[in-house]
């Protein structure tokens, strides 16, 4: 594979110094720990965990309690919370800093799930602009000199658009950088990526970093992004999914130091056999983390001459040396199958009206009302 270079860009957020512009976006049930440190192996970057709900961790979840856990050799650490309450945000910050949990933390404001923008959340929250500037206010405030950064959407839909405005109140907040999906809640994961916005909001915030998301599904297109938009750095989500050493791809590119990647058929499989490894260690259970990884098997080997047979067995194991069985019968020399495996991954879902509270729209100011509803945003469990 052939990968475009550009010149060695870090990124500096608050006090951390990355050597690559490059994020890990929070995904639900994939950027734990195991997934996170296997990334890490092959380049650096931010790795950022899987969203956190600000309730279920100031009332000290047990699944969000180990959900925000990090192995030693993570660093720097970083948390992503999510929550509609300022209050609740703020002591979420301040228990993450008192206890040490973590060296950076994000705010989730991009979230499309009609659960969550159905009770005022989520990618809804920035339409209500004074709360919006609340939570990020109280909430740099309790992070101190933990740096404090913000993810959002373009906003509800293309005639609701959020990005500027909160941009730049995250911005008068003391965020440390802001993040942007390039792509409004209502067309969820659907169609392209709006980069345009993304240039846009660069050119509105201009004294922190601003970082680009949505459609990075190779380190060309993130040169490319970084190029057409001039932000500072990248968010990759979708695109790793199956491809952890992408990170080792996007370091090369970015001057950094990445694990050089020849993706092989037996390269792929020992990638997928290391992450099951660490997630029965993360579960510490292997019987649950054989199950857990066979979302994956799809991801992995997309474009590879695996038979359905073994698909069907990676998918359906339950223990290490069921996988290593399987793995042990491909053939490990087969290339790199070129453009039947990359593009798209994980589910682009359609456009459709965001689900919002009754007359959301009405007001960019936040009912006295709708204050009691919109506690049901935030879920009892972390992850998604």
């Amino acid at each position: 594979m052939t990968v475009a270079t550009a010149p060695a860009r870090p990124l500096r957020i608050g006090p951390i110094d990355l050597d690559v512009p490059v994020v890990l976006a929070p995904m639900a049930g994939i950027t734990n720990t195991a997934f996170r440190r296997l990334c890490r192996e092959y380049g650096a970057g931010l790795y950022v965990s899987e969203m956190i709900t600000s309730r279920a961790l100031v009332e000290r979840n047990e699944t969000t309690m180990r959900l925000i856990r990090h192995h030693e050799s993570e660093t720097p650490r970083s948390i992503q919370l999510y929550g509609v309450d300022p209050k609740t945000i703020a002591e979420a910050v301040r228990i993450i800093v008192a206890e040490d949990h973590a060296d950076h933390i994000d705010l989730n404001f991009g979230c499309p799930v009609p659960k969550v923008t159905r009770k005022g959340g989520g990618a809804a929250l920035p339409w209500k602009s004074k709360l919006f500037a609340d939570i990020v206010d109280q909430a740099v405030k309790a992070a101190g000199d933990i740096p404090l950064t913000v993810k959002m959407r373009k906003g509800i839909d293309r005639d609701h658009l959020t990005f500027l405005d909160a941009g730049r109140a995250a911005e008068d907040a003391g965020a440390a950088a802001v993040a942007l999906h390039a792509r409004t809640a209502s067309e969820f994961y659907s169609g392209h990526a709006d980069w345009n916005a993304i240039g846009e909001l660069k050119l509105a915030v201009t004294s922190i970093p601003v970082l680009g998301n949505g459609d990075i599904w190779s380190a060309d297109d993130a040169v490319r992004m970084m190029a057409e938009t001039d932000c500072d750095g990248v968010v990759v989500g979708r695109g790793c999914l199956g491809r952890p050493w992408l990170f080792g791809e996007l370091a090369n590119a970015f001057g950094g130091e990445g694990k050089t990647v020849d993706a092989t058929l037996g390269f792929v499989s020992d990638a997928f056999r290391r992450h099951a490894e660490l997630l029965v260690e993360f579960f510490e259970d292997e019987d649950r983390g054989c199950r857990d990884v066979r979302k994956h098997v799809s991801w992995y080997f997309k474009g590879y001459p695996v038979g359905g047979d073994i698909r069907t067995g990676l998918a359906t194991a339950s223990s290490l040396a069921e996988i290593d069985e399987l793995l042990g019968r491909l053939d490990r020399s087969a290339p790199y199958p070129g453009a039947d495996a990359e593009g798209q991954r994980g589910r682009a879902g359609h456009p459709k009206k965001t689900a919002l509270p009754e007359k959301w729209l009405e007001s960019r100011e936040l009912a006295s009302s709708a204050s009691e509803m919109m506690r049901g945003a935030e879920i009892e469990n972390s992850g998604g």
